[in-house]
């Protein structure tokens, strides 16, 4: 049952936005963001989830679960395919080919060396579950 309220909200505001990504292993993932893109803890919630700040915005590291009476038709699970991604994470930055140099050394695994294309060197990588990143360079 849905339940309409009326509260006089005429615009869409909030105070942050928070990028949620389902991962096999929490403190797997929290130890790669932190090694690998510096991100800072921020809480750890019940062995199950992490939230880390990074560059301004919220990364939420959650495992799987099946339906709850929230989302009772949703089932969240870390990426059956990392070859057909439906999201990805871009970080707009000055030196792309010196942050893949430091990024590979901290264990980021690239899908290839940096490309220039359309006026961009750009760089594809994943975190542990598949997720994907690319560090992008206006050229």
């Amino acid at each position: 049952m849905i339940v309409r309220y009326r509260c006089g909200v005429e615009q869409f505001k909030a105070s942050a936005l928070t990028h949620m990504l389902v991962v096999a292993d929490v403190q797997r993932s929290r130890d790669w963001y932190m090694n690998v893109l510096d991100a800072q803890l921020f809480g750890e919630y019940g062995g199950t989830s992490i939230v880390l700040e990074l560059l301004g915005n919220w990364i939420l590291l959650v495992n799987g679960g099946g339906p709850d009476a929230g989302k009772p038709e949703v089932t969240l699970a870390p990426p059956a395919d990392p070859a057909r991604p439906s999201a990805q994470l871009i970080f707009r930055v000055t030196d792309c080919i010196g942050l893949y140099e430091l990024l590979s050394g901290r264990g980021a695994e690239f899908l290839a060396v940096p490309h220039i294309r359309d006026g961009e060197t750009r760089a594809f990588f994943r975190d542990p579950d598949g997720h994907l990143f690319e560090i992008s360079e206006l050229t």
